[in-house]
């Protein structure tokens, strides 16, 4: 069962998000913000990160940066209310950009694909079937 940590400031969003996550069979964490997702990253491992990019105290592009040089192989999905960052080149180190929406479709698909891609030949990750994604990451840089 793979295991997602939410990094969100809203917790009504990490409840709604965690609710549908935990519906399609995934283990699921949350915290609030990037001092809580820097001590859980310490303390257990992931299969996905889903990562906000405003928090109160450091960003989501620190928390970013600190997950992706401790763990290159982590797959991060930046998931925010805004579709200004599309075009900021930060965004090649995540694995991919999701949009918060209340159609929670585009979330699962780039979940099981950043899975998937994360499983590889020898990965140790099950990717839920059923999710195939509309637009590839290679297509969001």
């Amino acid at each position: 069962m793979p295991k997602i940590l939410i990094v969100d400031d809203q917790r009504c969003v990490r409840e709604v998000i965690s609710e549908e996550l935990i519906r399609e069979g995934y283990h699921v964490e949350s915290v609030g913000n990037a001092e809580s997702a820097r001590a859980h990253l310490r303390s257990s491992r992931p299969d996905l990160v889903l990562l906000d990019l405003y928090l109160d105290g450091p960003d989501g592009w620190d928390v970013l940066r600190d997950i992706k040089m401790r763990d290159p192989h982590l797959p991060v999905l930046i998931l925010t209310a805004y579709d200004s960052f599309k075009d900021d080149p930060r965004l090649c180190r995540a694995d991919g950009y999701v949009i918060k929406s209340a159609d929670f479709g585009q979330l699962k698909h780039r979940i099981a694909d950043a899975l998937r891609q994360k499983q590889g030949p020898q990965g140790r990750v099950e990717a839920k079937k059923g999710f195939f994604p509309e637009v590839g990451v290679a297509q969001l840089l």
